[in-house]
């Protein structure tokens, strides 16, 4: 997906956040915002949002010091997760679609985006995993996702945020784990998970986990490492989180669904759903000749 004007301000708090959070030199953040005006004015426009967010936060790292801005947030998102994860287990469990409810939960920890909202605390998470709750998710895909998932042979599951993996961890359990390998991030980017993550909460303990080899918000194929790009092409089934996964991977060829919860007017006008909306939807680009199975 190409990086649409609107996507601009967007850029420009993010890094006014992560200054923020960073140093109180305003010297310092003067100056990163100065060479990140000057580089958006320059920005290939059709390139993802996603590349210049990476360009952005690698100026920070290196005017600031600091290799993980976002450090104790993610930290914070990760247990604040955790707290909460027994009791939705339990509810997936006893649930009469456990697939559906696993992944209306998956996509509801979606919410834990600092790169969207700098801020998030406990009751505002159970306010947004109860909405999502609530909100409709289209059966018929639903169905067919879990027809995919149930046929395919190799299973790629690309998360987004720390806090939001112990949400993934959910619909991961209702999934054939022998079958499935769980990316994240290859370097701190916002609060995006990375390994360190993955061990944190648990992942590592029931699924195979790799990284990308890229510290981008997003998955930019041209820039992760050639072992996930292995992965990738091999997959008859990727299962892409997030907003920054649909940026980056949205006119990309490959059976792809994307889980994600519509968090801004862009995405909206490109999904042709309305701000809000929770979202489990095959990637346009597809094909059904292709069929599942890619080995």
């Amino acid at each position: 997906m190409k990086t649409f004007f609107d996507c601009i301000p967007c850029l420009v708090r993010q890094t006014l956040d992560s200054l923020r959070s960073t140093t109180g030199d305003e010297r310092i953040q003067e100056s990163i915002l100065r060479e990140v005006l000057r580089r958006l004015a320059e920005m290939d426009f059709q390139r993802p949002p996603a590349a210049m967010a990476q360009v952005i936060h690698h100026l920070v790292r290196e005017a600031t010091g600091n290799g993980d801005p976002h450090l104790e947030k993610k930290r914070r998102l990760n247990d604040m997760a955790l707290k909460l994860y027994p009791e939705f287990a339990r509810r997936v469990e006893q649930s009469a679609d456990p697939l559906e409810l696993a992944a209306r939960l998956a996509i509801a920890g979606n919410v834990m985006d600092l790169g969207v909202k700098s801020n998030l605390d406990e009751d505002e998470m159970i306010s947004a995993v109860d909405d999502c709750l609530r909100t409709p998710l289209d059966r018929q895909s639903v169905a067919e996702f879990a027809g995919i998932v149930d046929d395919a042979e190799n299973i790629l599951y690309l998360t987004d945020n720390s806090g939001e993996i112990v949400f993934d961890r959910l619909l991961i359990e209702r999934m054939p784990r022998e079958k499935l390998t769980v990316a994240v991030r290859g370097g701190p980017i916002i609060n995006d998970a990375t390994i360190e993550d993955a061990r944190y909460v648990g992942l590592t303990e029931i699924v195979e986990v790799i990284d990308n080899g890229s510290d981008a918000p997003g998955t930019l194929l041209d820039d992760c490492g050639e072992e996930f790009r292995r992965r990738f092409e091999r997959a008859d089934l990727i299962v892409a989180k997030g907003q920054g996964n649909y940026e980056t991977l949205a006119d990309s060829p490959g059976p792809i669904y994307f889980l994600l919860r519509v968090k801004c007017p862009v995405i909206a006008r490109d999904l042709n759903l309305p701000v809000g909306t929770i979202a489990l939807v095959r990637s346009p680009c597809w094909s059904d000749a292709a069929g599942v199975s890619r080995k």
